[in-house]
């Protein structure tokens, strides 16, 4: 424990000293004004060698040890240092103002022995308190940000689950639509799952699923855009500010990185390998249409490639909500 004892009183200041070192408390620190209290408490930060406590005479040189508290409280990594001012008098008005400048207690001049020894090790006893009640806030929210980010990410794949894909959503179409640039939505179906799963099992199911997503998300390198599992084997992909044209290219992307990774499908009518079928599409958000249309429609262009032999891309660009040009 380090101890800044801040009194112009040389006697004082030595008095004090002496107290501490009988009481067990060795490593203090004797200053005589402000300036040099701070240069103290500066050298300890820089040295990560913290002062746990600081005993402050309240007639200081040049300033007083409460407007002196008052400063190196307003300061962060002092925040929480306990301060207890050393006083010749107690009046109310003088106390009211230390104890407002930051100040945990205080001690009348000239201080006792068994009086000032209570006072350290009660405002120690303090700080530790406080310091564990800070680490266990920094715990909760650490805590907090881990289930926040488990109420929003798939288990199984790592991606954002349905949840977070409906928020984005509609958080994403006020921004475009307030910008006034066209965004896009991918809706991803892996062909002939079902099948894949029968013949091979739901061990090797996750697995794929897996993979599907890996190669969705090595598609995808823009900070803002966001690849989620919709649901079962169904995966979508929002793209801001990205039109028709963009969006498709990200799909033949998806499509390329498939067919990289091989993996086989042997009750695939498509391919002996894994294949998808992506419907895209794009607009810009208006009042008369809703982040619905667009899912609508991305919906209704990945029905298009399904019936149209699948592992394929098909797209539409919304106008309206009653208007799908293909």
């Amino acid at each position: 424990m380090r101890i800044l004892i801040v009194d112009d009183c040389r006697a004082t200041a030595l008095h004090i000293s002496e107290v501490l070192n009988q009481a067990g408390f060795p490593d203090s620190i004797a200053v005589h004004d402000f300036e040099q209290a701070m240069q103290a408490l500066n050298d300890s930060r820089k040295t990560e060698i913290p002062i746990d406590l600081i005993i402050m005479d309240i007639s200081l040189p040049g300033t007083d040890g409460i407007a002196a508290t008052l400063t190196i409280k307003s300061q962060y990594e002092f925040e929480d240092t306990p301060v207890i001012i050393v006083t010749a008098h107690d009046d109310e008005a003088y106390l009211d103002r230390a104890f407002a400048a930051g100040a945990s207690d205080y001690i009348i001049k000239p201080p006792s022995k068994i009086e000032l020894r209570a006072r350290i090790r009660s405002a120690l006893q303090l700080k530790r308190e406080m310091a564990k009640r800070r680490q266990r806030e920094q715990e909760l929210q650490t805590l907090a940000y881990k289930l926040e980010k488990m109420t929003n990410l798939d288990g199984l794949t790592g991606l954002a689950n349905r949840r977070c894909f409906d928020d984005t959503l509609v958080k994403e179409w006020v921004r475009n639509g307030r910008q006034d640039v066209p965004m896009a939505l991918i809706m991803i179906d892996i062909d002939h799952f079902k099948s894949y799963n029968d013949t091979l099992g739901h061990v090797d199911g996750d697995t794929c699923l897996c993979a599907v997503a890996a190669a969705i998300k090595n598609a995808v390198h823009r900070p803002g855009d966001m690849v989620a599992r919709y649901g079962g084997e169904e995966f979508v992909v929002i793209l801001p500010d990205t039109d028709c044209r963009g969006a498709s290219a990200v799909a033949e992307t998806i499509h390329a990185n498939l067919a990289q990774s091989g993996i086989r499908h042997p009750q695939s009518s498509v391919s002996c390998a894994v294949t998808v079928s992506i419907g895209v599409a794009s607009c810009v958000p208006a009042c008369e249409t809703t982040p619905e249309n667009l899912l609508h429609a991305a919906d209704r262009a990945l029905y298009q490639a399904k019936q149209q032999g699948r592992n394929r891309t098909k797209s539409m660009t919304l106008r309206g909500p009653d208007s799908l040009r293909q």
